[in-house]
């Protein structure tokens, strides 16, 4: 079964996308915010990472810069999952590393593509 780390700081959302994850057969792992979202990287190991742009304390592209400088991390697939549906938002985020970006509010057929690229 493959991990997936959710990082989301709205809990409606965070809820709602790890539940539906869960019935398409991943495992879930959440994170209310950027900071736990780096402790999680650490002690679960996921096989890909959806995690919000904007958030508090640690926002999501400081989380993936930390993830995509460690060796140990930098090749766990990482998607944002943002409200910022402008063009170059997106290019923005895959400027600067993300493997994948999609925009809120996000249905299940686009985030269902967006991590099954990634993950066989």
């Amino acid at each position: 079964m493959k991990k997936i780390l959710l990082i989301e700081d709205e809990a409606t959302l965070r809820l709602a996308l790890a539940d539906r994850l869960t019935m398409e057969g991943y495992l879930v792992v959440t994170a209310p915010d950027g900071e736990e979202g780096l402790a999680c990287v650490t002690a679960e190991r996921p096989d890909l990472i959806l995690c919000d742009v904007m958030m508090p304390v640690v926002d999501g592209y400081e989380v993936l810069q930390k993830v995509k400088s460690c060796e140990e991390t930098r090749s766990i697939p990482f998607i944002f999952l943002s409200a910022k549906a402008d063009p170059r938002h997106r290019d923005e985020g895959l400027l600067r590393g993300a493997d994948g970006y999609v925009s809120k509010p996000v249905t299940k057929v686009d985030l269902l593509a967006a991590i099954r690229r990634h993950l066989p």
